[in-house]
Protein backbone atom coordinates (compact mmCIF):
# COMPACT_ATOMS: atom_id res chain seq x y z
CA UNK A 1 0.00 0.00 0.00
CA UNK A 2 2.01 2.94 -0.99
CA UNK A 3 3.19 5.61 1.81
CA UNK A 4 2.05 2.62 4.34
CA UNK A 5 4.43 -0.24 3.43
CA UNK A 6 7.57 -1.07 0.82
CA UNK A 7 9.36 -3.97 0.40
CA UNK A 8 12.87 -3.25 -0.59
CA UNK A 9 15.75 -5.79 -1.11
CA UNK A 10 13.56 -8.44 -0.01
CA UNK A 11 12.87 -6.74 3.33
CA UNK A 12 9.15 -5.77 4.12
CA UNK A 13 8.63 -2.29 6.21
CA UNK A 14 5.50 -0.54 6.90
CA UNK A 15 4.15 2.73 9.61
CA UNK A 16 2.71 2.21 12.67
CA UNK A 17 1.39 3.96 15.00
CA UNK A 18 2.60 3.73 18.26
CA UNK A 19 1.49 5.01 21.71
CA UNK A 20 4.70 7.54 21.78
CA UNK A 21 4.36 8.51 18.26
CA UNK A 22 4.56 6.88 14.82
CA UNK A 23 7.33 4.03 13.96
CA UNK A 24 8.61 1.61 11.39
CA UNK A 25 8.41 -2.04 11.96
CA UNK A 26 9.47 -4.87 9.31
CA UNK A 27 8.93 -8.87 9.79
CA UNK A 28 12.54 -8.80 11.07
CA UNK A 29 11.99 -6.24 14.26
CA UNK A 30 11.50 -2.67 14.98
CA UNK A 31 13.24 -0.57 12.37
CA UNK A 32 12.39 3.01 14.00
CA UNK A 33 10.42 4.08 17.08
CA UNK A 34 10.35 5.70 20.06
CA UNK A 35 12.72 3.92 22.72
CA UNK A 36 9.67 3.52 24.96
CA UNK A 37 7.64 1.90 22.93
CA UNK A 38 9.82 -1.34 22.51
CA UNK A 39 7.34 -3.47 23.70
CA UNK A 40 4.35 -2.26 21.94
CA UNK A 41 6.33 -3.11 18.58
CA UNK A 42 7.10 -6.45 19.80
CA UNK A 43 3.54 -6.85 19.75
CA UNK A 44 2.73 -5.00 16.46
CA UNK A 45 5.42 -7.54 14.67
CA UNK A 46 3.74 -10.32 16.05
CA UNK A 47 0.51 -9.81 15.21
CA UNK A 48 2.15 -8.78 11.76
CA UNK A 49 3.91 -12.33 11.57
CA UNK A 50 0.54 -14.30 12.49
CA UNK A 51 0.02 -17.45 14.74
CA UNK A 52 2.86 -20.04 14.67
CA UNK A 53 1.94 -22.79 11.84
CA UNK A 54 3.38 -25.77 13.06
CA UNK A 55 0.55 -27.49 15.14
CA UNK A 56 -1.41 -26.24 11.99
CA UNK A 57 1.31 -28.33 9.97
CA UNK A 58 1.24 -31.25 11.90
CA UNK A 59 -2.17 -32.09 12.16
CA UNK A 60 -2.95 -31.52 8.45
CA UNK A 61 0.06 -33.04 6.93
CA UNK A 62 -0.79 -36.17 6.90
CA UNK A 63 -3.86 -35.26 4.52
CA UNK A 64 -4.00 -36.39 1.13
CA UNK A 65 -4.46 -33.29 -0.89
CA UNK A 66 -2.86 -30.74 1.55
CA UNK A 67 -0.07 -33.15 2.68
CA UNK A 68 2.14 -32.50 -0.60
CA UNK A 69 1.81 -28.67 -0.64
CA UNK A 70 2.73 -28.64 3.40
CA UNK A 71 5.68 -30.77 2.44
CA UNK A 72 6.73 -28.32 -0.34
CA UNK A 73 6.18 -25.37 1.71
CA UNK A 74 6.68 -25.94 5.63
CA UNK A 75 6.15 -23.61 7.71
CA UNK A 76 3.93 -21.21 6.21
CA UNK A 77 2.04 -18.84 7.74
CA UNK A 78 -1.49 -16.84 7.48
CA UNK A 79 -0.15 -13.15 7.71
CA UNK A 80 -1.82 -11.22 10.52
CA UNK A 81 -1.89 -7.63 10.48
CA UNK A 82 -0.91 -4.81 12.83
CA UNK A 83 -4.55 -3.11 13.21
CA UNK A 84 -7.95 -5.21 12.70
CA UNK A 85 -9.82 -1.57 11.44
CA UNK A 86 -7.08 -1.04 8.91
CA UNK A 87 -7.34 -4.59 7.45
CA UNK A 88 -11.50 -4.22 7.83
CA UNK A 89 -11.00 -1.75 5.39
CA UNK A 90 -8.55 -2.90 2.93
CA UNK A 91 -11.01 -6.03 2.88
CA UNK A 92 -13.86 -4.19 1.73
CA UNK A 93 -11.73 -1.98 -0.84
CA UNK A 94 -10.99 -5.07 -2.24
CA UNK A 95 -14.36 -6.26 -3.03
CA UNK A 96 -15.13 -7.58 -6.11
CA UNK A 97 -11.92 -5.91 -7.85
CA UNK A 98 -8.11 -6.70 -8.59
CA UNK A 99 -5.27 -6.40 -6.11
CA UNK A 100 -4.09 -3.53 -8.05
CA UNK A 101 -7.09 -1.81 -7.92
CA UNK A 102 -7.13 -2.60 -4.03
CA UNK A 103 -3.88 -1.14 -3.47
CA UNK A 104 -4.66 2.21 -5.75
CA UNK A 105 -7.71 2.96 -3.74
CA UNK A 106 -6.06 2.48 -0.56
CA UNK A 107 -2.95 4.60 -1.39
CA UNK A 108 -5.67 7.26 -2.43
CA UNK A 109 -7.44 6.84 1.00
CA UNK A 110 -4.02 7.18 2.64
CA UNK A 111 -3.23 10.33 0.61
CA UNK A 112 -6.46 11.67 1.30
CA UNK A 113 -7.04 10.95 4.99
CA UNK A 114 -3.51 9.15 6.22
CA UNK A 115 -1.59 11.31 8.76
CA UNK A 116 1.64 12.33 6.85
CA UNK A 117 4.92 11.65 8.78
CA UNK A 118 7.28 14.03 9.79
CA UNK A 119 10.03 13.00 7.96
CA UNK A 120 9.87 10.14 5.66
CA UNK A 121 11.60 6.80 6.12
CA UNK A 122 12.04 5.73 2.11
CA UNK A 123 8.70 5.35 0.20
CA UNK A 124 7.07 5.49 3.80
CA UNK A 125 5.21 8.28 4.06
CA UNK A 126 2.02 8.14 6.10
CA UNK A 127 0.40 6.48 8.75
CA UNK A 128 -2.84 4.68 8.22
CA UNK A 129 -5.99 6.74 8.86
CA UNK A 130 -8.07 7.30 12.28
CA UNK A 131 -11.22 5.92 11.38
CA UNK A 132 -13.07 9.25 11.92
CA UNK A 133 -10.96 10.34 8.95
CA UNK A 134 -11.92 8.12 7.11
CA UNK A 135 -15.83 8.55 7.87
CA UNK A 136 -15.00 11.68 5.95
CA UNK A 137 -12.89 10.93 2.97
CA UNK A 138 -15.08 7.76 2.32
CA UNK A 139 -17.48 9.46 0.36
CA UNK A 140 -14.74 10.72 -2.06
CA UNK A 141 -13.33 7.64 -3.37
CA UNK A 142 -13.78 6.42 -6.81
CA UNK A 143 -15.76 3.12 -6.55
CA UNK A 144 -19.52 2.53 -6.37
CA UNK A 145 -22.11 4.52 -3.80
CA UNK A 146 -22.86 1.20 -1.98
CA UNK A 147 -19.49 0.43 -0.93
CA UNK A 148 -18.64 4.01 0.48
CA UNK A 149 -21.19 3.93 2.44
CA UNK A 150 -19.96 0.09 3.28
CA UNK A 151 -16.37 1.78 4.26
CA UNK A 152 -17.93 4.53 5.72
CA UNK A 153 -20.24 1.99 8.38
CA UNK A 154 -17.07 -0.23 9.08
CA UNK A 155 -15.02 3.50 9.94
CA UNK A 156 -18.00 4.56 12.13
CA UNK A 157 -18.22 1.21 13.80
CA UNK A 158 -14.02 1.48 14.64
CA UNK A 159 -14.83 5.18 16.10
CA UNK A 160 -17.42 3.85 17.97
CA UNK A 161 -15.50 1.18 19.91
CA UNK A 162 -15.28 -2.26 17.32
CA UNK A 163 -13.01 -4.04 18.22
CA UNK A 164 -10.85 -6.47 15.86
CA UNK A 165 -7.95 -7.42 17.57
CA UNK A 166 -7.08 -11.42 17.85
CA UNK A 167 -8.76 -13.21 20.18
CA UNK A 168 -12.04 -11.03 20.00
CA UNK A 169 -15.60 -12.45 18.12
CA UNK A 170 -16.69 -9.82 16.57
CA UNK A 171 -18.06 -11.81 13.12
CA UNK A 172 -21.78 -10.91 14.14
CA UNK A 173 -20.66 -7.76 14.45
CA UNK A 174 -19.46 -7.09 11.01
CA UNK A 175 -21.63 -9.16 9.17
CA UNK A 176 -24.67 -6.54 10.97
CA UNK A 177 -22.55 -3.47 8.61
CA UNK A 178 -24.21 -3.52 5.43
CA UNK A 179 -22.41 -4.00 2.32
CA UNK A 180 -20.29 -6.74 4.77
CA UNK A 181 -20.98 -10.09 3.75
CA UNK A 182 -19.49 -13.38 4.90
CA UNK A 183 -16.35 -13.61 2.78
CA UNK A 184 -15.28 -10.43 4.28
CA UNK A 185 -16.18 -11.21 7.61
CA UNK A 186 -14.32 -14.24 7.40
CA UNK A 187 -11.37 -12.79 6.08
CA UNK A 188 -11.11 -10.32 9.16
CA UNK A 189 -11.95 -13.32 11.10
CA UNK A 190 -8.75 -15.42 9.53
CA UNK A 191 -5.83 -12.74 9.34
CA UNK A 192 -6.85 -10.12 12.00
CA UNK A 193 -8.89 -12.16 14.92
CA UNK A 194 -6.28 -14.93 14.64
CA UNK A 195 -9.34 -17.40 13.74
CA UNK A 196 -7.47 -20.50 12.73
CA UNK A 197 -10.76 -22.39 11.27
CA UNK A 198 -12.07 -19.27 9.34
CA UNK A 199 -12.89 -21.00 5.82
CA UNK A 200 -13.67 -19.17 2.70
CA UNK A 201 -16.30 -21.30 0.64
CA UNK A 202 -16.86 -18.41 -2.12
CA UNK A 203 -13.14 -17.46 -2.49
CA UNK A 204 -12.07 -17.67 -6.30
CA UNK A 205 -8.64 -18.74 -5.19
CA UNK A 206 -9.76 -21.15 -3.06
CA UNK A 207 -12.19 -23.03 -5.36
CA UNK A 208 -8.94 -22.89 -7.89
CA UNK A 209 -6.79 -23.98 -5.23
CA UNK A 210 -8.92 -26.96 -4.69
CA UNK A 211 -9.20 -27.58 -8.15
CA UNK A 212 -5.99 -27.46 -8.76
CA UNK A 213 -5.09 -29.90 -6.05
CA UNK A 214 -7.97 -32.12 -7.29
CA UNK A 215 -10.09 -31.96 -3.76
CA UNK A 216 -13.89 -31.19 -3.61
CA UNK A 217 -15.20 -28.74 -1.68
CA UNK A 218 -16.62 -31.01 0.97
CA UNK A 219 -13.65 -32.09 2.08
CA UNK A 220 -12.45 -28.85 3.59
CA UNK A 221 -14.83 -30.76 6.84
CA UNK A 222 -11.63 -33.25 7.41
CA UNK A 223 -9.60 -29.56 7.92
CA UNK A 224 -11.32 -28.55 10.65
CA UNK A 225 -9.90 -27.18 13.19
CA UNK A 226 -7.12 -25.42 11.08
CA UNK A 227 -9.29 -24.40 7.71
CA UNK A 228 -7.50 -21.14 7.27
CA UNK A 229 -4.03 -22.72 6.78
CA UNK A 230 -5.72 -24.74 4.04
CA UNK A 231 -6.58 -21.24 2.40
CA UNK A 232 -3.13 -19.96 2.84
CA UNK A 233 -1.64 -23.20 1.40
CA UNK A 234 -4.89 -23.37 -1.07
CA UNK A 235 -3.70 -19.73 -2.31
CA UNK A 236 0.23 -20.41 -2.66
CA UNK A 237 -0.80 -23.60 -4.66
CA UNK A 238 -1.91 -20.98 -7.84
Amino acid sequence: MPGIEEVAAGRYRRTVRLPHGPGVIGVEGPVMADSRDGAATRAATERLAGADPAAADAHLSGDRYLGPLIAARPGLRMPGTVDGGELAIRAVLGQQVSLAAARTLAGRLVAAAGERLEESAGSLTHLWPVPEAIVEAALGLPMPRARQRTIAAVARALADGLRLEPGDDAREQLLAIPGVGPWTADYIAMRALGDPDAWLPTDVGVRRGLARIGARPEHADAWRPYRAHAVRHLWAAL
